[in-house]
């Protein structure tokens, strides 16, 4: 068994679609919910003297808005078209490329509207601190 340093190196360096396919993994597999990522973006500001996670999520004021899955990919096509001005090729390659931020940088009233359009679409929708 690797150790918690290497374990926590591992953790540390995975990308945006590996921490999500992480997260799946261990809520279908192990029925555990991991906090929407500020448990592990704000360990390494803890460890390093930085803000405590409490106080980093507060501070938030652009937030991404990640696409995460979906149930009716035509429906959602049609939404993502509608929010981000992309073409159909476009929409459909954004859709079927989940997970992927369909917004990014926006402040909190702007992700969460966009969060409802796309779950009034079918799909699963999480909205993240931008950082």
């Amino acid at each position: 068994m690797p150790s918690v340093t290497e374990l926590g190196d591992a953790l540390a360096g995975l990308t945006l679609v590996q921490a999500v396919e992480l997260k799946n993994y261990l809520k279908d597999k192990h029925g555990i919910e991991p906090a929407a990522g500020v448990a592990v973006a704000a360990a390494p500001a803890a460890a390093a003297g930085g803000p405590a996670p409490a106080a980093a999520a507060a501070e938030a004021t652009e937030f991404n808005v990640i696409l995460e899955s979906f149930t009716d990919k035509v429906k959602t096509i049609k939404v993502v078209r509608e929010l981000t001005g992309q073409g159909l090729g476009e929409a459909k390659a954004t859709v079927e490329g989940a997970p992927k931020a369909i917004k990014e940088n926006v402040d909190k009233k702007t992700a969460e509207d966009i969060k409802k359009k796309l779950e009034e679409s079918g799909a699963k929708v999480t909205v993240k601190a931008a950082g």
